[in-house]
């Protein structure tokens, strides 16, 4: 005889839940973008929130971060208010305004630069109001100009992505040729944006 198990079983046959999908949940705001990162342990998923609120304009940084993730915060910032007519962002909500950038994973000191584009696309998720795509995950550092610069540990980075069940990395056209480190299956099941360009990481993860 056929057992029939539907959405209401699932929870009796496997008990509670042990996997959510975090990328899904974190970003189904606006302002909150996925970036990678490496640790003393390898790979790893690096959320990035931001958030404004009236007062001095300025920029505070939280999460344990070093000077070079700190500087890159206020490139991203700078990048943003500079260009704020292309990326179809009303300048009055720049005005007047406090940024607060934050890494919530307060308990892991971070530095390199290796963020600057997750920023920069957390900020314009803010300010436009728009989500970032769940699926996708970036690192690459970003300039005032906004170009995309290289960043290390790609095969840390890509493997922790899609451990993390994120099926598409943003990563500095630079950096290509570093994906023949990752492992072929692995590859295979990923989509690989290299970019040049912060403008063109924005057209893709909004």
């Amino acid at each position: 005889t056929p057992i029939v198990v539907d959405a209401g079983d699932v929870a009796r046959y496997l008990k509670r839940r042990r996997f959510h999908d975090e990328a899904a949940d974190r970003t189904s705001v606006p302002g909150v973008a996925t970036g990678l990162a490496v640790t003393g342990v390898g790979g790893d998923v690096l959320f990035v929130e931001a958030t404004s609120m009236p007062g001095e304009s300025g920029m505070t940084v939280t999460g344990q971060l070093g000077d070079v993730m700190k500087e890159s915060a206020q490139i991203a910032l700078s990048y943003v208010r500079s260009k704020a007519d292309q990326l179809g962002i009303d300048r009055a909500d720049l005005e007047g305004k406090r940024f607060h950038v934050h890494f919530p994973a307060g308990a892991i000191p971070k530095d390199g630069p290796s963020a600057g584009i997750t920023m920069t696309t957390a900020l314009v998720s803010l300010l436009r109001g728009t989500q970032v795509r769940s699926t996708v995950a970036m690192t690459g550092e970003v300039t005032l100009s906004g170009r995309v610069l290289p960043i290390g540990g790609v095969k840390q980075k890509v493997l922790a992505a899609h451990r993390a069940g994120l099926r598409e990395v943003i990563l500095p056209l630079r950096n290509e040729a570093d994906l023949d480190d990752v492992p072929e299956a692995v590859r295979a099941e990923m989509t690989f944006h290299p970019v040049d360009d912060v403008a063109k990481v924005l057209d893709l993860a909004l």
